[in-house]
């Protein structure tokens, strides 16, 4: 009895120790991982209670918030974790993500500009960069980082379709169109992408290319895209 009676306070002072902040954040990291994210911002905020500089906390949190598209409120917080460690590239590209979900281009840009000083080797900078570039209409810049992007990786769909969206918005309709067809080659399943082709291959080209944009219009309602549905009945019919 006597030696159950010494485990069950032993048991008991353990549970009474308050975790460190160390293991608040990792418990906060673990919650992430299973896209827990009201658990693990309630584990990053116990672990800011006991250091609110905390700036793999802040990020982490900032990060939470953005996965649960609280995006004004995860703008402060990785304002808060650039000010704990402005040296880290994460949280001026975390917060850029977020001015960039909330189309505040100039300043998405601007945390792109530092993230990429920070750590020149993160090609993910570039597209989002090339993507807050392109709702500033400022195509020639927004191409040269999708060039960057594709340089790092060339097999990726959407940086082809973004491209063909600033090369149209650069008034160059064939480069667009090369660009439109390399994104469906890489994804036949992006409906907008097949409406782009097929608009840009009429409108540059005229009834030359008028039997494929149909066809490319069509493929993109068949996938869901509902706007080719008026091209189509203008002129396809």
């Amino acid at each position: 009895m006597k030696k159950l009676w010494i485990i069950a306070v032993i048991v008991a002072g353990l549970m009474g120790c308050s975790p460190s902040e160390e293991e608040l954040v990792k418990a906060g990291i673990q919650q992430m991982d299973s896209q827990n994210w009201g658990e693990a911002i309630s584990f990053f905020n116990r672990a800011l209670e006991i250091n609110p500089s905390n700036g793999t906390a802040l990020n982490a949190k900032g990060a939470a918030l953005f996965q649960e598209e609280r995006f004004e409120e995860a703008i402060p917080i990785f304002t808060a974790a650039i000010d704990a460690d402005s040296a880290s590239y994460k949280a001026w590209f975390n917060r850029g993500n977020a001015n960039l979900k909330l189309e505040n281009f100039k300043n998405a840009v601007s945390d792109y500009n530092m993230a990429t000083i920070l750590d020149p080797n993160q090609t993910d900078i570039y597209y989002n960069r090339g993507l807050a570039l392109l709702g500033l209409e400022e195509y020639e810049d927004a191409l040269l980082d999708f060039d960057k992007a594709l340089q790092a990786n060339p097999n990726q769909a959407l940086v082809y379709f973004n491209r063909g969206k600033a090369q149209l918005g650069n008034n160059d309709p064939a480069g667009a169109m090369q660009s439109l067809t390399e994104s469906i080659n890489l994804d036949g399943q992006n409906g907008a992408a097949f409406y782009l082709l097929g608009v840009t291959r009429m409108s540059a080209l005229g009834e030359a290319e008028k039997e494929e944009g149909c066809a490319d219009l069509k493929l993109a309602l068949q996938l869901g895209f509902t706007e080719a549905k008026t091209w189509i009945e203008d002129f396809c019919e």
